[in-house]
């Protein structure tokens, strides 16, 4: 078995959802083209309540969220996603360009799964999909 991220993403991938949500049309983009390239489906949202309103719909596998968003941030976003039941099991990311103690802990008490520090790179964005996508890790 190939350890290639986008070896194993295109070998049945195609099914897995991202959602990445980000005011940053940058970020949004280089995610969407990394993600495409590895074989996911991608839904993108510029913030808190784009996405709301989107997970219903497109129920993704794994949810990229940026902490620093204007009217509804990544934190709250969060904790409303692992509020609502039938998403309180989807995997979280928190993105930040921030790397301190504080703010990972603080994604860390409302629900989040994993933290990426921005600017990410291909490498790190895919591994953290396929953490979760190819885990059989018993959830607690």
């Amino acid at each position: 078995m190939s350890n290639d991220p986008q070896a194993s993403a295109a070998n049945g991938n195609a099914t897995t959802k991202v959602m990445v949500i980000d005011d940053s049309n940058t970020i949004r983009r280089s995610a969407e083209i990394f993600l495409l390239q590895a074989g996911y489906q991608v839904v993108l949202a510029e913030d808190g309540f784009d996405a709301l309103a989107k997970i219903a719909d497109h129920q993704p596998d794994v949810i990229f969220v940026d902490i620093m968003m204007p009217r509804l941030d990544g934190y709250l976003t969060c904790s409303l996603i692992k509020k609502h039941a039938k998403f309180r099991t989807t995997p979280v990311v928190m993105l930040s360009s921030k790397d301190g103690l504080f703010d990972r802990a603080r994604g860390r008490m409302v629900g989040s799964d994993q933290y990426l520090t921005k600017p990410f790179t291909k490498d790190t964005l895919i591994g953290a999909v396929n953490d979760f996508v190819h885990s059989s890790k018993p959830i607690a």
